[in-house]
């Protein structure tokens, strides 16, 4: 297979990652509290990791962090639910990044050309400051600043880093208020994931398109002699 075909294969891949993820946030229902707690009682460390696993997976879907989070806290309580959202958020995080680095990367670089390379630098020298921006800014998807940064040039370190940092406010907050009700479990549904899927999906696409713009003008600014 030639190298080009491979960079859209990839690509082609990545997007049907991204769809599958979307229609199984639309169509797979989401466990009860009791059993959830069953299945911790039963399973035991197994039983976590697994959990762990899935809330990774779920996150790198277009599906809310901040439900993840207040369904963690109002299944499992404060302790138990903060750190079940912070692992398996930085899990997801992580996983998100990589396919997006190893996946889309290469397609993006392609189109962008060498006008990539000058908003790679920007990137790369304020990549701590710009996840963390991103991460505390509440209107802004999880799953689109994870698969972002992995299109852009941000160097893992800084990305985790600022990843770890930037997911523990929103979560203290998410999680103590699933912990404070029983409400939320009884009433969040797979309808709740529909519009959100949406907003997603929609600013996933966006992002990708401001990555594509940024690298544009920053490749027609003139380079001093």
């Amino acid at each position: 297979m030639r190298t080009g075909e491979g960079i859209w294969l990839r690509a082609g891949v990545l997007g049907v990652l991204v769809v599958a993820g979307v229609v199984a946030a639309l169509v797979i229902d989401l466990p009860g509290a009791g059993q959830v707690r069953s299945w911790l009682d039963d399973g035991g460390a197994l039983a976590w990791a697994l959990l762990i696993v899935g809330v990774a997976l779920v996150l790198c879907a277009p599906v809310p962090r901040s439900l993840v989070s207040v369904l963690a806290g109002a299944v499992l309580g404060f302790g138990a639910g903060l750190a079940l959202a912070l692992i398996g958020g930085m899990l997801g995080g992580l996983v998100a990044f990589g396919l997006s680095r190893a996946l889309g990367r290469p397609a993006v670089t392609r189109l962008a050309g060498p006008r990539l390379h000058h908003a790679d630098e920007v990137f790369s020298g304020r990549g701590f400051v710009s996840v963390l921006t991103a991460r505390l800014i509440p209107v802004v998807p999880f799953v689109v600043v994870s698969y972002g940064a992995g299109l852009s040039g941000i160097r893992l370190g800084p990305y985790v880093a600022a990843t770890a940092v930037g997911l523990v406010p929103s979560t203290l907050v998410q999680v103590g208020i699933g912990a404070s009700t029983e409400f939320v479990v009884e009433h969040v549904s797979t309808l709740t994931l529909v519009p959100a899927a949406a907003v997603a999906v929609v600013l996933l696409g966006a992002g990708i398109w401001w990555f594509r713009r940024r690298a544009r003008r920053a490749g027609e600014q003139p380079r001093p002699v």
